[in-house]
């Protein structure tokens, strides 16, 4: 089964969990919470999960779905959040959470799927000691990617953010759930310290990658394909890496933060592709996941182990 394959094969997996747990249900606090869940996704994180638990023990990730249900939950509160701090009014193709209903049921929409995760991390068929020690992973996880968010909308208020802070903000905001997934995988299909670290480290690596490669796809991708508003990260005035590596090379983008139309966002990128920009940025993202791929050699030779290493290669090659 290559990449692609098993990716569509997870997602199909967890779809059914959606569908059996979270459509159709009655309220309009849960089919609001079901929104973007029943969107579809390329469901990254549980495959993580997944791929990282058959590493350390093949055949375990049976044992661990509802784990992996767990990180999809996850991943998708933090979208319901940072939609509405954000104020995007279109994700996975659809309208966000509280344009469809309003910002207060949004906010508890995002609430309830943070609780739910954890009451699907438990559910795993893992020892206690295991399942403690997932959800504490969890958990710091979580406290991390709010400090991420701050940080980065804290950015938008300056215009001196560097290169350092702006990997330190990728790390918590992207890199920590990666990190989590893989290493959630590895706990609780009863890995061993090194292994579990070996796991987190690459998660964490191919998250960040996966951040750097998200802010290219905001940019340059068309929405009718991203299920994204394009270029909201400029006109937000984001401190992106691309911000940054562009005001290194004398472009200045703070003229952009306000409405664009096409023409004026293809012009943008054809002056950041003419300076490198774009070139830069890519080039960090895949020194990451070089190092990624070095993690990975601590785990025994295996198909899944594989699959990880070929996830990295996925994130930053990836137009959506």
């Amino acid at each position: 089964m290559d990449l692609s394959e098993y990716l569509a094969s997870a997602a199909r997996s967890i779809d059914v969990m959606i569908d059996r747990y979270f459509v159709d249900t009655t309220g309009e606090l849960n089919k609001a919470s079901a929104h973007l869940l029943a969107a579809g996704g390329k469901r990254l994180r549980p495959a993580v999960v997944m791929l990282a638990a058959d590493a350390v023990n093949p055949g375990s990730s049976s044992e661990i779905m509802p784990a992996a249900l767990a990180l999809e939950l996850t991943h998708t509160f933090t979208l319901i959040h940072d939609d509405i701090m954000d104020d995007d009014s279109l994700r996975r193709g659809v309208p966000t959470v509280h344009t469809v209903w309003d910002m207060p049921t949004g906010i508890l929409a995002g609430d309830v799927l943070y609780a739910k995760a954890f009451e699907f991390l438990i559910r795993s068929k893992a020892t206690d000691e295991a399942k403690i020690r997932a959800t504490s992973m969890l958990a710091v996880a979580c406290a991390e990617l709010c400090q991420g968010q701050h940080m980065d909308m804290s950015f938008e208020k300056r215009d001196d953010v560097d290169e350092g802070e702006y990997l330190e903000m990728v790390r918590k905001k992207t890199g920590v759930l990666y990190a989590a997934a893989a290493g959630i995988g590895g706990i609780l299909a009863g890995g061993n310290a090194r292994q579990v670290k070996a796991l987190y480290d690459y998660g964490l690596n191919t998250g960040m990658a996966f951040q750097i490669q998200d802010d290219v796809i905001d940019l340059i991708t068309p929405p009718e394909k991203s299920g994204k508003d394009r270029a909201s990260d400029l006109r937000e005035g984001k401190q992106t890496l691309i911000w940054i590596k562009a005001k290194e090379k004398g472009i200045d983008l703070s003229p952009y933060k306000r409405d664009l139309t096409d023409a004026e966002i293809d012009a943008v990128i054809k002056k950041l592709e003419d300076a490198g920009v774009i070139e830069d940025v890519k080039g960090i993202a895949n020194r990451l996941v070089a190092t990624s791929a070095k993690h990975l050699a601590l785990l025994p030779p295996t198909k899944e182990r594989e699959l990880l290493r070929e996830i990295g290669e996925f994130f930053v090659t990836r137009s959506f």
